[in-house]
């Protein structure tokens, strides 16, 4: 069993009144197309979603909380191509492992984080913890711009840089609708 981000935790620094309705820890598995493909992997969502979607993504901070060497974040990821959410993710990053360049990156909010690891070249590993079976409360509903709750699936992932486990995820994909 990979030991990982604790959800709890995570939810701690940002907690989920209105955008998480529940949710069920499910086996990898058990995870359907195409959320299974989005999520079941060792790559950087990243890279993931802008190849599903076609599209480059940006991110939107929606909220933030940076305490010395901690700095983490509540994020949405956008397609460039019009502006729809596909992505909402907590991230806490230890930025101690992070060099100076990297660093400020991050603090500069502009760029999606796996970006930045790829062009600066940051050798990681994205090691998949555990799979979520998610159902959105009203917030997530508004960011996926669903009219009704409709199951989704995420994931939390730990992400070693230089062999330091240096960054903790929860990333859910915005759903599907299966052609």
């Amino acid at each position: 069993m990979a030991v990982g981000p604790d959800l709890y935790t995570l939810f701690q620094l940002f907690p989920p009144a209105s955008y998480l309705r529940e949710f069920d820890v499910v086996p990898a598995a058990w995870v359907p197309e195409p959320y299974h493909k989005l999520l079941v992997h060792e790559h950087h969502m990243t890279v993931t979603v802008e190849a599903h979607h076609g599209s480059h993504v940006r991110v939107q901070v929606l909220e933030r909380n940076h305490e010395e060497d901690s700095y983490a974040r509540k994020i949405l990821l956008a397609l460039e191509s019009d502006g729809r959410i596909v992505q909402f993710g907590l991230v806490r990053i230890w930025l101690n492992f992070c060099s100076p360049e990297v660093r400020a990156e991050i603090l500069a909010e502009k760029t999606p984080l796996g970006r930045i690891l790829i062009e600066y070249n940051v050798l990681r590993r994205i090691e998949p913890t555990e799979y979520l079976r998610i159902t959105p409360g009203p917030e997530m509903m508004g960011w996926f711009a669903l009219t009704a709750p409709e199951t989704t699936y995420g994931r939390l992932a730990l992400i070693h840089c230089d062999g330091r486990p240096a960054i903790e995820l929860l990333e859910v994909v915005a759903p599907e609708r299966v052609q």
